[in-house]
């Protein structure tokens, strides 16, 4: 128990240490999307660099062979995540978000940590409830380009999101399926909340900071 609570501390350090701004929101290195592939470099990096964003789809996937729907139940996450994607494009404000996100880590990975039986329309309610906050920041990315993105260029984006987050949910739902030691569910979700946690201390530091004149 002792080491595997080391591991839980040691991997959600490591996960916000490497976490940077820079590293998460930059994956063409700062240069704007212009073209299609472009779109769909850029969607991949997102969730992939973005570690709040890489861990919460890692849990989606194991709550989705928990309960049953390892193929199906993402698509609740990816179809909200794109709606979200489309509010923060089109300059619908949520706020709170960071908050939020770091939330859906903590409640979910804590879900599946626990290794209580999940129901399914819950597991399916979090999942879009959470995707549209995800996809809402990474929608910030595209809103946030001066010159604007064209059609082309969105399009590959929301390609390179949707992809790249169903494979490592499927990825981290097959490992569970294996069962034995290809992966500890438990554990993993552990990991999850408290990379969760990490990021909300950070954000609530952050606000505090702000309040008092000092960010």
């Amino acid at each position: 128990m002792e080491t595997d609570m080391r591991k839980i501390t040691g991997l959600s350090a490591f996960a916000a240490l490497i976490a940077t701004p820079a590293l998460a929101h930059h994956p063409l290195a700062g240069a704007p999307m212009e073209t299609f592939a472009h779109g769909v470099l850029s969607g991949i990096g997102h969730p992939v660099l973005g570690f709040d964003h890489l861990f919460f789809v890692v849990a989606v996937g194991l709550a989705a062979a928990m309960i049953g729907r390892l193929s199906t139940a993402p698509f609740a996450y990816l179809g909200a995540m794109i709606v979200g994607v489309f509010l923060a494009y089109g300059g619908i404000a949520l706020p709170g978000a960071e908050l939020v996100i770091a939330a859906s880590l903590i409640v979910l990975g804590g879900l599946v940590a626990s290794g209580a039986a999940l129901r399914a329309p819950g597991v399916l309610v979090l999942f879009a409830l959470a995707g549209l906050f995800h996809g809402w920041a990474f929608g910030g990315s595209i809103a946030g380009q001066e010159a604007g993105i064209g059609g082309a260029v969105l399009v590959g984006y929301l390609l390179g999101l949707a992809v790249v987050q169903y494979v490592v949910a499927l990825a981290a739902g097959a490992l569970l399926a294996k069962g034995g030691e290809a992966i500890r569910p438990r554990l993993a979700g552990a990991v999850v909340a408290g990379v969760g946690a990490t990021f909300l201390l950070e954000n609530v530091e952050g606000l505090a900071f702000a309040a008092l004149g000092l960010g």
